[in-house]
């Protein structure tokens, strides 16, 4: 990990850890609801928009650090970090925080109002996902723990069939490499291209991979962020307390859908 190489070069004195935000003080005390953010002490020194995904209503120019992959981005994050870490070891945490100016995080209520292809360019239709439970995850060719998140919510839909509708959304990735990946996968969900527009539709995203999961009505029920261990079991009690109790047409449609328009909702 980046944040981890950068701390190791100060020869002991300063230590890196890992922490769940969902049970972190400092988390809570800063509104902290997206992955991932890097404190140093209790300085908030970067937030998930630094890194690449933006809130509703902000520009592309608030990524200090995307797109994250990139070397030019790894430079400015180990350059901006250890000037922090400097600072706080030299006894000058105030100007530390003066520095580091965090962004406010956002949540959805709804699912947003986009256009949605798959990987032929084809839109993904009213039928696709009117009525039924909709799982959005965001996803990278370059970020490991997706791969088995993809997996598991393909035996998902294989198993919970027209009840749900499973969307994979590829950022920063090459086209080439997402269909090589759904090729190899061949899982029965719905595949396709992301963008920083459909990103911010969804608000504060903060890293891959991230769940959102709708009800049949469009509305979040809630977000799962990265690939804890508890991620599968919770995520999938949840999905089955607002499951509808038979097919796909059970649950109210999600707003009207143009043919060949995409997918939208109503807010």
């Amino acid at each position: 990990m980046l944040a981890a190489s950068v701390v190791a070069e100060f020869g002991g004195k300063a230590r890196f850890v890992v922490g769940n935000y969902g049970d972190s003080a400092l988390a809570k005390r800063f509104g902290v609801t997206r992955y991932p953010a890097i404190f140093v002490d209790d300085v908030l020194v970067a937030t998930p928009n630094d890194f690449g995904f933006y809130g509703k209503g902000e520009t592309d120019s608030g990524g200090r650090y995307a797109p994250l992959k990139s070397t030019e981005a790894h430079k400015r994050f180990r350059g901006d970090l250890t000037r922090m870490i400097e600072l706080i070891l030299a006894g000058k945490k105030e100007a530390a925080r003066v520095q580091a100016a965090p962004a406010a995080v956002t949540e959805i209520a709804a699912l947003p109002n986009v256009e949605l292809e798959d990987l032929e360019g084809k839109p993904i239709s009213r039928d696709a996902l009117a009525g039924r439970v909709v799982l959005v995850e965001f996803w990278a060719t370059w970020c490991p723990p997706c791969r088995g998140t993809l997996a598991w919510l393909g035996d998902l839909k294989k198993r919970f069939g027209d009840r749900v509708a499973i969307v994979a959304v590829a950022v920063e990735s090459e086209a080439s490499g997402v269909r090589k990946i759904a090729g190899d996968l061949k899982l029965p969900i719905l595949w396709t291209m992301g963008s920083p527009q459909i990103a911010r539709a969804f608000g504060d995203l903060g890293g891959v991979p991230t769940l959102f999961l709708f009800d049949g009505s469009g509305r979040r029920v809630e977000t799962f962020y990265g690939a804890p261990p508890t991620l599968h079991g919770a995520a999938e009690a949840r999905i089955r307390s607002i499951l509808p109790t038979s097919g796909g047409s059970t649950a109210p449609a999600i707003g009207p859908i143009p043919v060949g328009k995409g997918w939208s909702t109503t807010e």
